[in-house]
């Protein structure tokens, strides 16, 4: 965020309640890893969202991470009843195996194009910032693992991850 941000009440009720709303939605969720995703999510929300007074910024993070996690959860029973449909309709997964769920081409090579542009907005991050990204993100430790990986604070691994999605959104979009 920029440094607008730092007078922000929203922004300054999420830094002061991420490790609440993480352990939140971890028991919700039964993932640590899913809980972390989600609380990012959160600031991605707050950080995307305009201008607007938010009466009480706690609240309205716990509301926008609870709408997360319904709008997963819809989701997922959608793909479940497609799934469930399917195989009512054509007696089974086709040839009794499960059917491949591939993108159509022109969705992969758009999603291929997609990631080397994020690859090249992670290099443009700083090595601190990148190696934060690479073991939460990739190698999925949680950010107090990334945090003893690093030998840094869980805040610092925190600031890393916002700087590093905040970058990315910048020069890959949504």
């Amino acid at each position: 965020m920029d440094d607008d941000s730092a007078s922000d009440p929203l922004y300054a009720a999420y830094l002061e309640r991420r490790a609440d709303l993480e352990r939140y939605f971890r028991i919700r969720l039964r993932s640590e890893a899913a809980a972390q995703d989600l609380v990012q999510e959160i600031y991605l929300k707050i950080a995307r969202r305009g201008p607007e007074v938010i009466d009480n910024p706690v609240a309205y993070l716990y509301r926008v991470g609870s709408n997360l996690l319904l709008d997963r959860i819809k989701m997922e029973r959608r793909v479940q009843r497609r799934a469930t449909a399917w195989n009512e309709v054509h007696g089974g997964p086709p040839g009794g195996e499960t059917a491949a769920d591939e993108p159509a081409a022109d969705d992969a090579a758009a999603a291929r194009q997609r990631l080397g542009q994020v690859v090249t907005a992670v290099r443009e991050l700083p090595p601190a910032v990148q190696e934060a990204f690479r073991l939460h993100k990739l190698e999925g430790l949680s950010h107090g693992e990334t945090a003893a990986a690093m030998g840094v604070s869980r805040s610092s691994v925190e600031k890393y991850m916002m700087a590093a999605l905040k970058h990315i959104i910048a020069r890959v979009g949504r």
